[in-house]
């Protein structure tokens, strides 16, 4: 996923410049303010509304991770790394302790070994040699590929795609809410 690593600010960044925008270019907020200002509900109203927001962010950048974690995960498993599941209380501290959703080299009686630690959804870690990291290297390129074709393939569609030919389209689909 392209949008996971810059969720969290990025998202936060365009909610402010959405509200000044609104605010500053149709003025609707006026009448809100005048009114929870008689009442002294403003501020609590505000932060009622950017927590609400915030909360909705993170959620969705959330899902995005886990969904990036899920896609690496299954790629690992392909490419013959071995799933060991945090089964013990003192597993799954360690693990919490381990550099999580990244593939972290590791060394073991001079044995070069590839971990991918994931305490968060499957409580688990992924365990490689070099010859499955090489595997996971080319699938992980095979898979971006199909999806930078597969997003090349969208545009051109859209591009091709003649809306004029196909009269007025608006909000209420091909020639309005009266058909």
């Amino acid at each position: 996923m392209i949008f996971a690593p810059f969720c969290d600010i990025h998202f936060f960044i365009f909610s402010i410049q959405a509200y000044h925008f609104i605010k500053e270019e149709t003025g609707m907020f006026e009448s809100i303010r005048s009114t929870f200002s008689r009442y002294g509900l403003r501020k609590k109203v505000i932060a009622t509304a950017v927590a609400i927001g915030l909360g909705l962010a993170m959620s969705a950048c959330a899902a995005l991770q886990n969904q990036e974690a899920i896609e690496t995960e299954r790629i690992l498993a392909a490419a013959g790394f071995h799933i060991r599941l945090a089964d013990t209380p003192q597993k799954l501290e360690h693990l919490k302790s381990m550099t999580q959703r990244k593939l972290v080299l590791h060394q073991h009686e001079g044995k070069v070994y590839y971990i991918y630690a994931d305490a968060t959804s499957c409580k688990c870690l992924y365990v490689g040699d070099e010859k499955a990291y090489g595997s996971y290297q080319k699938l992980a390129l095979q898979k971006n590929i199909a999806d930078e074709q597969r997003r090349a393939a969208e545009i051109n569609t859209n591009a091709n795609m003649n809306w004029g030919l196909w009269g007025p389209y608006g909000a209420w689909g091909p020639a309005g809410p009266w058909r």
